[in-house]
């Protein structure tokens, strides 16, 4: 499976440095992409809501806290017992702490099911995760690029990702999500666009 989804990557890079001269000059100045499939799915998204609309530096210390407070190993059940203002002292905000309660729930009574997740396609995994409250079109790209490691996401409403592309492909502001999009197609990174999208954070550190 890691073998062939490396594999995956290497095709994509050729992909890339064939289609889209921007692309050669990133690709050359980063090292190999290492999207990889994680297997955690609960953590991974208990993760991905806490990092919503914070700097990376923020959520890493939130994360921490959080994580450290259940022994790196948070249930749902062990969540749901927890006070909501003990949560907000880890550092989540109110809605935050509503969000991830809301999973929890929905997790225990089996109204979102994350065991087999990782067969079904993106449209069907995006339509299970908005069930929960807090859970949009960010935080499920986020879950299938970083933890299930899918290849052909495009986050078009990623605030990184549009800043990466004003800077590197001469839009003079903040390209829309459709602009993104239309770029993507364009620059034919079809059907490469999480490698596409991780070399373009690369360029923001």
């Amino acid at each position: 499976m890691k073998n062939n989804h490396t594999k995956n990557i290497g095709k994509a890079i050729k992909l890339l440095l064939k289609n889209d001269p921007v692309m050669i000059r990133i690709i050359k100045n980063n090292s190999i992409c290492n999207l990889q499939p994680h297997r955690n799915f609960f953590n991974a998204l208990t993760q991905t809501i806490i990092g919503q609309q914070l700097s990376i530096k923020s959520a890493e210390a939130i994360k921490k806290r959080f994580f450290s407070f259940f022994n790196n190993h948070p249930l749902p059940e062990n969540i749901l017992d927890i006070p909501d203002q003990k949560l907000r002292t880890l550092g989540l905000s109110i809605a935050k702490v509503r969000y991830i309660k809301d999973l929890s729930r929905k997790v225990i009574d089996k109204k979102i099911i994350l065991q087999g997740l990782s067969k079904k396609s993106n449209d069907e995994i995006i339509n299970e995760l908005t069930r929960v409250t807090g859970i949009g079109i960010w935080t499920t790209h986020m879950f299938l690029i970083f933890t299930l490691g899918r290849l052909d996401v495009l986050p078009y409403s990623d605030l990184g990702i549009r800043k990466a592309i004003m800077l590197n492909y001469g839009f003079k502001i903040l390209p829309t999500n459709e602009e993104v999009i239309k770029l993507a197609k364009k620059n034919g990174w079809h059907p490469y666009y999480s490698v596409a999208a991780w070399y373009l954070w690369r360029t923001l550190n």
